[in-house]
């Protein structure tokens, strides 16, 4: 085959792995991705991944799936997810979990397919209310949604630096387990960029609006992990997030596009604190 012909090939391959994976919604988020990987595995070892994180927690005892703190989770939870239909389809099918680990962590994730961890730290520390405890929820939903996970595995696997996923299917559940946690390191544990984070905010607010917590959760809680951060080195959470000062001013140029969401939505009545 002539250099030629395999340059205008892999120019097709390049073109039918970009897609948009969610739809703009309110806030106008539309920027084409590049997505060679699989949907189907990363999705299936992010939650090997998932699995072996819970049964690690469950082991050290600090796995909490009963309570007012899990419940207050679930019921936010429970409000946000529906509104994941605003941005694409297929979300009605997913196998969406919750996970609250107790540890003074301040971080949250959701992993590919709507694998939701929380933990204690982030909630406790911050003092968050449920605006706030939404406006990080729907952000970490919003990853998922943008598929930023697969996105990253896709740009890896073009990189030769991540091993043929395709692996774990066939493998044995160590293979499996190994490969679950090499897609996971680039699907949950590095850092997003700026670009993926910028577009989190924006759906993560306009998730939150909808669910009928007040957007306005997505500026104080920013706020607050400011606060909680100064003179210290950044949680995995603010990893590279944009800057206080720019988070907030890209925040507040939103509102005008999700407050009419906000005050159309039916209102969750108020969680205890905790």
């Amino acid at each position: 085959m002539s250099i030629r012909i395999y340059l205008i090939l892999a120019f097709i391959v390049l073109l039918s792995a970009c897609a948009n994976t969610t739809r703009s919604g309110a806030v106008g988020v539309n920027r084409s991705q590049f997505m060679m990987a699989s949907s189907e595995e990363v999705n299936r070892l992010s939650a090997v991944s998932y699995n072996e994180q819970n049964q690690k927690a469950k082991e050290k005892n600090i796995l909490v799936t009963s309570g007012p703190a899990y419940d207050r989770l679930k019921f936010i939870a429970n409000r946000l997810i529906p509104q994941t239909e605003a941005f694409r389809d297929d979300t009605k099918q997913w196998d969406w979990r919750l996970t609250l680990i107790d540890a003074p962590v301040l971080n949250a994730t959701c992993a590919p397919g709507g694998k939701i961890t929380f933990y204690t730290g982030i909630i406790e520390q911050l003092n968050l209310n449920d605006d706030e405890i939404a406006a990080i929820m729907g952000h970490e939903i919003a990853h998922a949604l943008r598929e930023h996970g697969r996105e990253r595995v896709s740009q890896a696997v073009v990189q030769n630096v991540l091993v043929n996923i395709a692996m774990a299917v066939a493998g044995p559940y160590g293979s499996a387990v190994s490969a679950a946690n090499q897609v996971a390191q680039y699907a949950i544990i590095l850092p997003n960029s700026r670009e993926n984070e910028s577009e989190a905010d924006a759906i993560g607010l306009e998730l939150a609006a909808r669910a009928g917590y007040n957007p306005m959760g997505a500026i104080s809680v920013w706020q607050k992990m400011l606060k909680a951060t100064k003179g210290k080195s950044s949680p995995e959470f603010l990893s590279t997030h944009p800057s206080g000062e720019t988070r907030i001013e890209q925040l507040t140029a939103l509102m005008p596009a999700v407050e009419p969401l906000y005050k159309v939505a039916a209102k969750p009545p108020p969680t205890k604190k905790l």
